[in-house]
């Protein structure tokens, strides 16, 4: 098993919000606190050292973690700069990142997402999940929750000649690496929250 000292936790808080008007994600409020509050609290216990990726506000992450990274890449060039920002700081071996807006995500993340990695010596370990639109086992349908991941760190050079070739999208790095693909029962447990609606949706 992957000592847990040598696995950094990234939370990527560096958007623009845009889909929440242009807020900073990480910090509105749900069920009482800062929805990063409850992020941090969930990932925290299942890594050696917590980081937050975050370009505005840091004052505001600083009481979640003392390592605040803001991104290399201008202009906001999305989670890929934060996990090239990541990879920059870190010092462990692994590293996980789980976005600010996903504050149901499973306590046991980071042991499921090691053991396949580790069992398959895969570059990268990926969460999918389960979309069914029918009752019939032929209908249910895998799909990836690519900033729910592990990586190895020695990934940092070949992420950034992605990004210097103009490449952004995560899907796209995905494939030139080694990823094993990793089941989660409970979609919800990765639901994300991306409207002032959906806060309050999701906190009742």
């Amino acid at each position: 098993m992957i000592p847990i000292e040598q696995i950094s936790g990234l939370i990527l808080a560096g958007g623009r919000g845009t889909r929440m008007g242009h807020v900073n994600k990480g910090l509105q409020t749900f069920k009482n606190e800062a929805m990063v509050a409850h992020v941090a609290r969930r990932l925290a216990p299942q890594v050696g050292q917590l980081m937050i990726n975050v370009n505005q506000d840091a004052d505001q992450y600083a009481p979640f973690s003392e390592h605040l990274i803001a991104d290399i890449l201008p202009d906001y060039a999305g989670p890929l700069a934060g996990v090239h920002a990541g990879l920059n700081y870190c010092e462990s071996d692994f590293m996980v990142t789980a976005p600010c807006d996903s504050p149901f995500l499973p306590l046991d993340l980071v042991q499921k997402l090691a053991t396949a990695l580790e069992q398959t010596n895969a570059q990268l370990a990926v969460v999918i999940t389960a979309d069914s639109n029918g009752q019939h086992e032929h209908s249910l349908r895998w799909q990836q929750q690519p900033v729910f991941c592990l990586l190895k760190t020695n990934l940092k050079s070949h992420l950034e000649a992605f990004l210097k070739n103009g490449g952004r999208k995560v899907s796209v790095w995905y494939r030139e690496l080694s990823v094993v693909e990793v089941p989660f029962e409970h979609n919800a447990d990765f639901r994300n929250i991306n409207t002032k609606e959906e806060l309050i949706l999701f906190a009742s």
